[in-house]
């Protein structure tokens, strides 16, 4: 079987894909599989890493407002459509997969148009303007939060099926994590970090938390993401703040799912792929949803959570460091509500979602 997969542009877009691709690799070991991305994405990068074959069109953004570079993303979108006929044509995919991103518009409408399967995955609770357009076309719309389904017009295409993570990231021993990460079992043990990136706002309330827990029984890691780091680490040497050995701020986290898996508490932006882990492992979290993401997905991610009484959400234009230190002790000090945050967590998390989206891919041509 011949299985294309596309998606791209952020990391959102992309990991669920790879997911995707791993367990069709894993289930089906004479499968071709070839990745549709663009020349300048974040997928032309990770996607030749994980060994994948990988195909470039050419496509670009629609500007929100009309204007000069809206002319141009209609002529490349001709180009994009152009190109993935000719793949298409090519290397004849019994199945289509698009994960979201502009990249995967041009491919799986080409695909649809010629009868090919076609299955698209929305990882936010808001759905992206492509997933939108393309759920008139496709066979199945698979869907992350249940929150979204009201915004597609074709409920019955939607199967809810979670979204797709790293295997990696629940199969951790956590007395190794303890250990390796020199983190005490015993006191409470928080992560922050703003996404991939960091988040300057976070960083900013987070210098505060840092400032009033130096020498209190929390241990926290916060990751600055590496264009905040030297900045930050420049203010705390200015203020002659000392860290204790409870408190590490990084520039970025490589032992992530290690740490995930152990921490009390998470607080963090609110990308789908970060929710996906956290409610896969089942830890509380206090959410700080990034304004400037398209449509303001974030916020409706956060508030998925925060209505299953998994997180506490706080907006960016709310934040501040003594309102985050206050609702952190509100929430690491009540033992109760920790236990109830983290089961409520779990009842979002869906461990199997890239086996449950192969499944239904295999039911559509096997």
């Amino acid at each position: 079987m011949r299985y294309l997969i596309t998606g791209g542009g952020t990391g959102g877009h992309i990991y669920p894909a790879l997911s995707i691709a791993n367990e069709i690799k894993d289930r089906h070991k004479k499968a071709e599989i070839l990745y549709v991305g663009t020349e300048k994405g974040l997928e032309a990068e990770l996607v030749p890493r994980e060994g994948f074959k990988f195909k470039t069109i050419r496509v670009k953004g629609m500007p929100r407002r009309i204007n000069k570079e809206s002319f141009i993303a209609i002529k490349e979108l001709f180009l994009g459509l152009k190109d993935s006929k000719k793949i298409i044509k090519e290397f004849k995919p019994d199945v289509v997969i698009g994960t979201g991103g502009y990249v995967c518009g041009p491919v799986v409408y080409q695909a649809a148009k010629k009868n090919i399967p076609t299955v698209i995955h929305e990882q936010n609770a808001f759905p992206g303007m492509t997933n939108k357009i393309l759920s008139r076309y496709v066979d199945n719309i698979l869907i992350t939060f249940k929150e979204s389904e009201k915004y597609f017009k074709y409920p019955e295409k939607i199967i809810l099926t979670g979204n797709p993570i790293r295997k990696d990231i629940i199969e951790i021993d956590k007395k190794i994590a303890y250990k390796e990460l020199n983190i005490n079992p015993q006191m409470p043990f928080i992560i922050s970090f703003g996404g991939s990136g960091g988040q300057k706002k976070l960083n900013d309330a987070m210098y505060y938390v840092i400032e009033k827990n130096i020498n209190n029984d929390l241990q926290i890691f916060h990751i600055t993401g590496k264009r905040f780091y030297s900045e930050f680490m420049e203010n705390l040497d200015k203020n002659n703040i000392k860290l204790g050995e409870n408190i590490k701020i990084l520039p970025y986290f490589y032992d992530m799912p290690k740490g995930l898996n152990i921490a009390d508490l998470v607080i963090t932006s609110a990308g789908a792929i970060t929710l996906s882990e956290i409610s896969a492992i089942g830890i509380p979290s206090i959410l700080i949803p990034k304004a400037y993401t398209a449509e303001n997905h974030q916020e409706y991610n956060a508030r998925a959570f925060e209505n299953k009484g998994a997180a506490k959400v706080i907006l960016e234009k709310d934040l501040t460091g003594k309102f985050l230190n206050e609702i952190i002790n509100s929430i690491i000090n009540d033992k109760n509500k920790l236990r109830e945050m983290s089961i409520n967590s779990s009842k979002i998390g869906n461990v199997n979602a890239a086996e449950k989206i192969v499944d239904i891919i295999d039911n559509l041509i096997l």
